[in-house]
C-alpha cells in the first residue's frame, strides 16, 4: 500500500554527504592555502631538493594550512552578522547557514590545537614558528588590521614565519638575503593588495574600511617603489652566489629576469588605470591583486613566470649536481 512516503535513495544520501563535505571544506578557504607554499622556499633556495626536505616542507605546509583555516573559521564566526549583510560574503558557508556555528567552532579548535600540538612535538623551532603565526593572527584581527602601515607589516611577518617554518622542518640554515627578500616581497604583495582594494572601493563607491581611509594611491605608490627596489636588490644579492653568502651557485642570476617580469606583471594588474579601463567582464581581473592567491591560480602571465622560474632553478640544480657548472 502506498503510504505517500518517498523511497530511500542511496544516491541522494551520497549527494547530500558530498555537498556537506564541500561546504565544510569551503569554510576552511582552501584557496588561501597557496600562501603557505612559501614553506617550500627554504629547501628550494638552499638547493636541498630531496625526499626528506620535501616531506619536511609538506609537513610544515599542512600545519600552516590547518592553523590558517582555523583562524579563517574564527573570523567568519565573529563576522557572521556583518557577512550576512554583504553582497558577496553572504555566500560564505557559515554566513549562508550551510555550516553551523557550533560545528565551525569545533573545527577551528581541532585545527588550531592540532597544528600547535603537532608542531611542538616535531621540533621547538617549528612549534615557535606556528605559535608566532597564531599570536600574529590574533593581534592582526584584534588590532593590527586597523592600523595603517602595521597592517601590511603584519602580513609580511606572516610570510617570513612561513619561510622560517619551512627551514625549521627541514633543518636548513637560511641565508639572510633570503629572509630579507621574503620580507620585501611580502610587503610588496601587501601594498599591492591595499592599492587594489582602495581603487576598487573608489570605482564602486563602497564605504572604505577604517585602515583604507589612512592610505592614498600616491602614498602606496611611494611605498611600492621602496619595497620593489628592496625585493629586486636582495634577490640579486642572494642569486649572486656564495661570495655574498647567498645561493650555492651564481648561475641563479639567470632566474632574475623571471623575478623582474613577475613583479612588473603584478604591478600591471594592480595599476589604477588597468582597473579603470577594464570592461565589466574584466574588472575582476584588473583588481585581483586584492586577492593574491587568485593571481597565482588564474593569471596566466604570473603562472607561467612561476613555472619558468621553478624549471630554471631545477635545471641549474641538475647541472650543478652533474658538475657541469659550479
Amino acid at each position: 500500500m502506498d503510504t505517500g512516503s518517498k523511497p530511500f535513495s542511496t544516491g541522494s544520501l551520497l549527494t547530500n554527504s558530498y555537498q556537506n563535505f564541500a561546504y565544510h571544506l569551503a569554510a576552511m578557504r582552501p584557496r588561501q592555502w597557496t600562501k603557505n607554499l612559501v614553506v617550500f622556499a627554504a629547501p628550494l633556495f638552499a638547493f636541498s631538493i630531496n625526499i626528506p626536505s620535501l616531506l619536511g616542507s609538506l609537513f610544515a605546509f599542512t600545519l600552516f594550512c590547518s592553523a590558517s583555516s582555523g583562524f579563517y573559521l574564527i573570523n567568519d564566526i565573529a563576522d557572521v552578522a556583518a557577512d550576512r549583510q554583504h553582497p558577496v560574503k553572504c555566500k560564505r558557508p557559515i554566513a549562508a547557514g550551510f555550516v553551523s556555528i557550533p560545528i565551525a567552532v569545533g573545527m577551528a579548535v581541532i585545527l588550531l590545537v592540532g597544528a600547535l600540538g603537532i608542531s611542538w612535538w616535531r621540533s621547538p623551532q617549528l612549534g615557535a614558528a606556528i605559535t608566532g603565526y597564531a599570536i600574529l593572527q590574533v593581534a592582526y584581527n584584534l588590532k593590527l588590521k586597523r592600523m595603517v602601515i602595521l597592517d601590511v607589516v603584519a602580513i609580511a611577518t606572516g610570510f617570513v614565519l612561513r619561510a622560517f617554518a619551512g627551514a625549521a622542518a627541514t633543518n636548513i640554515v637560511l641565508s639572510a638575503w633570503f629572509l630579507i627578500c621574503t620580507a620585501m616581497l611580502a610587503l610588496f604583495l601587501g601594498i599591492e593588495k591595499r592599492k587594489a582594494e582602495l581603487r576598487l572601493a573608489q570605482i564602486q563607491g563602497t564605504k572604505l574600511r577604517t585602515v583604507l581611509r589612512r592610505y592614498s594611491l600616491p602614498l602606496l605608490a611611494r611605498m611600492e617603489s621602496v619595497v620593489t627596489t628592496g625585493t629586486v636588490v636582495t634577490y640579486a644579492l642572494w642569486s649572486a652566489g656564495p661570495s655574498l653568502q647567498g645561493a650555492s651557485t651564481s648561475w641563479m642570476l639567470l632566474t632574475l629576469p623571471f623575478v623582474l617580469y613577475g613583479i612588473f606583471r603584478y604591478q600591471l594588474l594592480s595599476d589604477p588605470q588597468e582597473i579603470d579601463h577594464a570592461e565589466d567582464e574584466h574588472l575582476e581581473k584588473g583588481g585581483r591583486t586584492e586577492r593574491p592567491e587568485e593571481v597565482l591560480l588564474k593569471d596566466k602571465g604570473i603562472l607561467f613566470t612561476v613555472i619558468g622560474w621553478i624549471c630554471t632553478c631545477f635545471i641549474i640544480l641538475w647541472l650543478k649536481n652533474l658538475g657541469i657548472i659550479q
